[in-house]
């Protein structure tokens, strides 16, 4: 894609708020559940998480503490406490995230770092594959979207930044140290 068409950080900023999420909703939350399950289930409370580009409304922070789990919302235009990337996690969460980045190789190796040995970086992304008719995809016509992944782009990361083989279910990629 020409980085020209790429929305500046006020086009960004402006389309997020257009979205009408909301830490109560209930749909919204089971919309997250892929990725609150498998933290529920693969840590324990006192492990520290990260909500990485958690938007302006971080549902995924917001359940996993009222089930008493340590994570914290960074979002670059909503939550930018820089300090939170100098930090090491037991998993962080990348819910409809990674298809924003700008500069994936930048943000894959960023988040490899944050993560602890062991530890497993969940993301949710709606994979490209060839029944896929990619002129009519919605989510490639979402002007925000700016790189979309497929199976193979996702073993290609793992292998590079030092992640074991994705764990891939529907729309939840787990990539584990």
């Amino acid at each position: 894609m020409d980085k020209g068409l790429w929305p500046d950080k006020n086009t960004e900023k402006k389309r997020y708020l257009e979205h009408l999420n909301d830490v109560d909703d209930g749909r919204f939350q089971q919309f997250v559940s892929p990725i609150t399950r498998r933290v529920t289930k693969n840590f324990m409370r006192n492990h520290k998480g990260l909500d990485f580009g958690a938007g302006h409304a971080p549902v995924i922070s917001h359940v996993l503490r009222q089930s008493g789990f340590a994570i914290a919302p960074y979002d670059p235009l909503f939550f930018d406490e820089a300090t939170l990337l100098n930090q090491q996690y037991d998993y962080i969460c990348s819910c409809e995230v990674i298809e924003h980045f700008h500069h994936p190789a930048e943000s894959f190796a960023l988040l490899s770092q944050l993560l602890k040995a062991n530890g497993q970086l969940l993301c949710m992304t709606e994979l490209y594959h060839d029944g896929i008719d990619f002129h009519r995809w919605n989510y490639k016509n979402d002007p925000t979207h700016v790189f979309m992944y497929h199976r193979n782009t996702l073993s290609y990361i793992a292998d590079k930044y030092g992640f074991k083989k994705p764990d891939i279910d529907g729309r939840l990629v787990v990539f584990s140290h």
